[in-house]
């Protein structure tokens, strides 16, 4: 292989690992999100809970 057709297979390679590394990222930053999503919705049913022992009896009077 001479030294042209090394130099242009060394810059596809690193064009494709560039393209793996921002890819990652994009992916890496998606999941913090949606991380940050589930926590918040994860809170937000627990603080919405109701009260366990309300609403057990109801009075009647006949």
């Amino acid at each position: 292989m001479d030294v042209a057709a090394m130099s242009v297979a060394m810059s596809q390679n690193q064009v494709r690992s560039d393209a793996s590394v921002a890819l990652m990222d994009k992916m890496m930053n998606t999941m913090e999100q949606q991380g940050a999503q589930l926590t918040d919705m994860l809170q937000q049913s627990v603080s919405d809970a109701p009260h366990p022992s309300i609403g057990n009896q109801i009075d009647l009077q006949v």
